[in-house]
């Protein structure tokens, strides 16, 4: 079993390593295949893909940078060391042998080695964007390429407590109809804690066949004892678009990820609008946890004309435009676009390349910061490696990445006022009586006052 053992980890890790020298060589071809998606933000049952899993050939339609050719990969090969007896992995073969000899307990099995043992390594490379997924997982990443789910309808967040909380319960879903709210943290599923695991595996919990049951154990503030909630899973298709025209005569978009439908579902919202003569629209990336890298390109496209809308660059100094062309519909429109902390990667690159070629203004709260690429890859075992591989830079070159996106026109929650100044407290809309939207209404104000 030992050598087995240690065979099969050697061959893991040596593949893991190549593929992460091999990414830096890929083509810019490949620029559609990005993930550009906060990894701490992920719906249980969302309306369509805010993490799409390409294939190893990439279904959705790439794009080409401007003037850039085709590169063709060149695989790096990995050194081998001159003395079998120094080879770079024997510390780790040393420590795992004297774990076998004495460890007082029960040993993990080899897969849970492996796993780990990867795990170790890309801990080293301090990128907490560079992260490996086991099968279980990589499959919760793959149904939501495939715009169907089942589960309890929510979106949720890992909190730095380690707790799960409830971010919006789809409307009509499970989840509502159950009784859960904005802010409730889920302790347990099935009797199983999830406080401390990560997204991805309360997710697989979470998450099962339409029409059985699973009971959660529910921590809300205001209430003195965690509680039960049994909700009913179900099948979930939910437009990941939401419009509206305001009785003020401004247009209302809100688009909740970068799935490969968004374009589309976006033309025919401003579609619908525009044909209503609006004053103005506001369009809504809070809370937009990313998605394609090619639609983040497109809606772009829709609002501008012509000119830069993203730099990708790499670590070996190559460096990657995309760029808009001229007649798509929201050219003229005037436009502001809200952003808050959620707002994340590719809601960014819109963001950015908007105030940047000054066709839109801000408004609302400093976005994230997630200008990371990864580009992923499924190995022999169903697990998946997704790799940072370039960041991405605004049209002025201000970077995304640890940086984020400042507001024109802050505006916070009440209950989010900076120390020192007195403020009403206020919970989000979704929660309050007249549905005030304190964000929301600053950018209707200016799109009517120009102030």
């Amino acid at each position: 079993m030992k050598k087995s053992l240690r065979s099969a980890i050697k061959l893991v890790l040596a593949g893991v390593i190549l593929l992460t020298l091999t990414s830096l060589a890929f083509s810019a071809g490949f620029g559609s295949a990005y993930l550009l998606t906060r990894a701490d933000f992920l719906p249980i049952a969302p309306p369509s893909a805010p993490t799409p899993m390409p294939s190893p050939q990439p279904q959705a339609e790439e794009i080409a940078p401007t003037s850039v050719p085709t590169l063709t990969p060149t695989p790096i090969p990995i050194p081998k060391p001159e003395n079998e007896d120094q080879e770079t992995f024997q510390l780790f073969w040393e420590a795992w042998d004297l774990v076998q000899r004495h460890f007082y307990g029960e040993l993990p099995d080899e897969q849970e080695v492996t796993y780990a043992a990867i795990r170790g390594m890309l801990n080293a490379l301090d990128d907490e964007y560079t992260s490996f997924m086991e099968p279980q997982i990589a499959a919760i990443i793959a149904e939501d390429a495939t715009g169907e789910f089942e589960g309890i309808g929510a979106y949720v967040n890992m909190g730095q407590d380690g707790k799960l909380e409830i971010v919006e319960p789809f409307q009509g879903g499970p989840a509502m109809e159950a009784g859960l709210r904005t802010g409730d943290r889920i302790l347990e599923v099935d009797g199983v804690s999830i406080v401390g695991v990560t997204i991805y595996e309360a997710l697989a919990l979470i998450r099962g066949p339409a029409d059985t049951e699973v009971v959660l154990l529910v921590e809300r503030e205001g209430v003195a004892q965690p509680f039960e909630v049994t909700v009913t899973r179900a099948r979930i298709e939910i437009p990941i678009v939401e419009v509206e025209m305001r009785d003020d005569g401004v247009g209302y978009i809100q688009l909740r990820e970068f799935s490969a439908k968004a374009t589309d579902l976006m033309e025919g919202a401003l579609e619908e609008l525009l044909a209503q003569e609006p004053q103005g629209i506001v369009f809504d990336l809070r809370q937009n946890p990313g998605g394609w890298l090619e639609q983040a390109v497109k809606v772009s496209d829709l609002f501008l004309d012509d000119g830069l809308i993203v730099l990708e660059r790499w670590s070996d100094g190559r460096e990657f435009s995309f760029e808009a062309q001229p007649g798509d519909i929201g050219e003229r429109v005037p436009l502001v676009v809200l952003v808050d902390e959620g707002s994340a990667s590719a809601a960014e690159i819109v963001a950015g390349a908007l105030q940047d070629r000054e066709r839109a203004v801000l408004v609302g709260e400093p976005t994230l910061g997630k200008g990371s690429v990864q580009q992923p890859f499924t190995l022999s075992d169903g697990s998946e490696l997704r790799v940072t591989v370039a960041l991405w830079f605004t049209p002025d070159d201000r970077a995304i990445h640890e940086q984020g996106l400042a507001p024109d026109i802050e505006v916070v929650w009440p209950e989010e006022t900076p120390e020192g100044e007195e403020a009403e407290p206020q919970v989000p809309p979704e929660e309050t009586e007249t549905e005030t939207d304190p964000q929301l209404e600053r950018a209707v104000e200016y799109l009517l006052t120009g102030r």
